[in-house]
Formats: C-alpha cells, structure tokens, sequence
C-alpha cells in the first residue's frame, strides 16, 4: 500500500481545518501551538538555507571566468526577469488590492515599520556585522554579504575554492534534508494555521481569497504572455509563440507536476531536440535556471505578501515594497530547488516587513492550486531563457 503524499494530505488537512475552525473554534485556537512549531522549523532554516543556496549557485560556476561569460549572462539575464516579474506583481497589486476590501480583525495589532529615506534604505542593505545580521535573520543584508563572498571565494586557488564549496554543498544539502523533514510537517502546520484563521476570523475570509486569486493569475499570464515575449525577442531575436508550440510538453509537464526538478529531463530533451537550442547550452542554462530561476514564484510571493498587508489593514510604503521587491528577487535564487521552497520564501518576506506568519494558513487554502500555475511559469522562462542565451555560446 502506497502512502499519501504530502500534497494530498495537505489538500485533506486545509479542508480538515476549514471545517474544524467552523465547528470547533475553541478547540482550533488552543491547536495554534502546533502551526507556530510548524513556521519556527521553518524559520530556523532561513539563514542558512539562503546562505549555503546561494553561494553554491554561484560557486558552482566553476571560474571567474564562466561567471563573466556565459554564467553571469544567465544570472543577469534571471535576475532581469525575477525583478521584472516580481515589479508585475506588485503593479498587479496595486490596480486590484486584493484583501482591501474585507480587513481581517487583526488589523489593529498590526503596524508598518516607518518609512526610510532611500539613502537610508540603501545603507540598511550593507550588514555593519554579519555575525549580527545573521543572528537576527536580516535577509536582505546577509545576500549581500554571501554574494561579495562567492564572488571572491571564484578568485580563490582551485583547492581552497573547492574545499569551500564542498563545504556549502554539504550545509546545502543537509539543509535540504532538514527541509524535506518539515515539509512532511506540512499537513499538520496548515491544518492548524488554517483552523485557527477561520476560527478566529470566520469563513467569510475564503471568499476573500477570490481577489488574491485573480490578481495572482493576471500577474502570472501577462508575465508570462507580454513580459518573458518581449524580452526574448528584444534579446534572443526568435519567435517566442513558435518556440512555445515546440516545447510546449514541457509547459505541460510542470503545470502538471508542479516540479520544476521534476520537469527538467524533459525540459533539456525538448529544448534541444525541437527548439533548437545547444546540446552545452541546455545542458548549463536549464539545470542552473532550475536552480535559481523562479519567476512565477517570485511573482507569487509578491503578490501573496501585499495581500496580506491589504487583509490586516497594514499600509506599506515605498521603502516597504522595496524590501519586498528585493527579498523575492535573491531569494527565489536561495529558496529554489528546495521542497517547499515557497513556505521558506514566504516568511522571510512576511519577517522582513512586519506581518503576522500565522496569515500563511489563510493562502495555504489555494496555494496547490496557484502552485501548478507558477511552477508552469517557471519552467516556460527557464526555456525562453536557454533560447536567449544560446545566442551568446
């Protein structure tokens, strides 16, 4: 007998939890200890998951000189396309403000840091002590630290960069295991956290959900309908609804699966055998893009991060949405690839601006479904980006 999966037990759990928090209110908000272990766990994984992540994506190069070639192409070329797809994301926003219209109760309690010069702002990037960032989870300043010491640690002799880089392969990895051990805490984290939102806040805050749906597939379908089209074409100089008709079947597979690891043997095989693409080039591009990137999520988190500002009545301001911009940005380059990605991600951006981390319950409701979408995103700019990129091999 097969067991369940995650997935599917989750998909029990949300209904479980919607259920119980209308029957059993009381009994779902003495349960509340048991999402608040579920997002701790998640939480002691930011930091170095991020770290590690990170620095292996960018190691893993191999030289400075692959990093200045055809490497640091392809993270310019994702970092371009993360940004732009995190920027639809919150115009998105701002045109439906999903969650503004029905404030949840626990608006109240819940205040935006104040506004920063962007002078002030920019230097609040730059960690004074990275032992300090690092104990206080300052997301945003321990990427920039980690990318300065990837990019130095390229400059290294060979045995002392691979001693490093074995070692963050190693932390990688074993945070990954980590990760994989919290994820099978999934069912009962939602199933809580759900359970406590509705019993504390009602079931008229599903219905709610309906904006935040809408403005998270308008985000996802013109990034990936106008945006990723544009930009190939200025850059790559192909027809991107030709290249789609030819890989397609891997589009199909993601949404399906809603992997992108999962995906990327059909990916390659695809990107090569009908789109014309370089055996080298899909063989570098597609597993690095696998790896670190992840538009649809990005755009994702976005857009989940400013409806939840919107549901708790908590204006965000300029400075705010930079934060935002920026954390989804790298981190959908930290986060990827790891099970789960999109819970660790979700935090760290909620942490960063001052949200509630119980609120992930109330999205939890919709996300597998939102999942296969974004996922399908993914994969179809992994493709268009290994067209682009074949142009410079």
């Amino acid at each position: 007998m097969k067991y369940l999966s995650t997935e599917t037990l989750t998909i029990a759990a949300i209904f479980l939890g919607i259920t119980a928090g209308v029957w059993l209110p009381d009994t779902m908000l003495s349960f509340k200890w048991m999402g608040d272990l579920f997002l701790m766990l998640l939480k002691m994984l930011i930091v170095p998951l991020v770290f590690a992540s990170v620095f292996v994506a960018i190691v893993s190069l191999g030289s400075g000189e692959a990093l200045k070639n055809l490497g640091l192409k392809a993270l310019g070329y994702y970092l371009l396309t993360t940004a732009l797809a995190v920027t639809t994301g919150l115009v998105v926003v701002g045109i439906v403000e999903p969650g503004a219209a029905h404030q949840m109760a626990a608006s109240a309690a819940v205040t935006a840091p104040p506004e920063q010069s962007f002078s002030t702002l920019l230097l609040s990037f730059v960690p004074a002590n990275i032992f300090q960032s690092l104990s206080e989870g300052k997301i945003v300043q321990v990427l920039v630290f980690v990318l300065f010491f990837a990019v130095a640690a390229l400059q290294l002799e060979s045995a002392r960069r691979e001693t490093l880089q074995e070692f963050f392969e190693s932390v990688n990895d074993a945070m990954g295991k980590i990760a994989e051990w919290i994820i099978k805490l999934t069912p009962l984290g939602v199933f809580s956290l759900i359970g406590y939102v509705i019993a504390k806040e009602g079931l008229s805050t599903l219905w709610e959900l309906k904006s935040y749906v809408l403005a998270v597939l308008l985000g996802l379908f013109v990034h990936a309908l106008i945006v990723l089209p544009v930009v190939a074409r200025i850059l790559g100089r192909f027809n991107p609804l030709d290249y789609f008709k030819k890989v397609r079947e891997a589009v199909l597979v993601a949404f399906s699966t809603a992997s992108s690891a999962a995906t990327l043997p059909v990916s390659i095989e695809t990107a090569y055998e009908r789109g014309g693409v370089k055996k080298e080039s899909a063989g570098f591009i597609l597993p690095l893009g696998a790896t670190v990137n992840m538009d649809g999520t990005a755009l994702y988190e976005a857009v989940a991060v400013m409806f939840i500002a919107n549901s708790y009545g908590m204006e965000l301001g300029f400075s705010q949405q930079i934060v935002i911009f920026l954390t989804a940005t790298f981190a959908s380059i930290g986060a990827a690839g790891i099970p789960g990605a999109g819970l660790v991600m979700m935090t760290m951006i909620l942490s960063a601006v001052g949200l509630p981390l119980e609120a992930i319950g109330l999205i939890a409701a919709v996300d597998r479904v939102l999942d296969m979408f974004r996922t399908a995103i993914n994969v179809w700019g992994d493709l268009l980006a290994a067209k682009v990129l074949n142009r410079f091999v």
